[in-house]
């Protein structure tokens, strides 16, 4: 009952819905995310922690940036419905569909200089 309790807390949060889709087109660094979703670093790093402790998304730490994705196949099923679940649901939702749009042009944008900018 655990996996499900962190599921849906994790799901419980708009921010963090928009941070999971955002990481269907890919792996993304911190300040990518603070960038697309317009809040502090401090509370995306939050956001992401919650969904890390329900599975939703791996993360690895390359210098003083973590990077995140989603999970890989050897998470669990549950997981793995979770994450299918929001995408087929949320496919068509314009705020999802703005969002993909905002992570192809941040994406563009040179992440050492996007990364500084929120190292201040």
């Amino acid at each position: 009952m655990l996996t499900f309790l962190n599921i849906a807390k994790a799901l419980s949060d708009e921010n963090r819905v928009r941070a999971l889709m955002m990481l269907t087109r890919g792996e993304l660094c911190v300040c990518q995310l603070i960038e697309m979703l317009g809040l502090a670093p401090s509370t995306v790093s939050k956001h992401m922690s919650i969904l890390r402790q329900a599975r939703l998304v791996e993360a690895r730490k390359q210098g003083r940036w973590m990077y995140y994705r989603l999970p890989g196949g050897d998470c669990p099923q549950q997981v793995a419905k979770a994450i299918d679940w929001v995408r087929n649901s949320l496919a068509k939702d314009k705020r999802i569909r703005a969002d993909a749009r905002q992570v192809n042009r941040v994406c563009k944008m040179d992440k050492e200089k996007l990364c500084e900018h929120y190292k201040k």
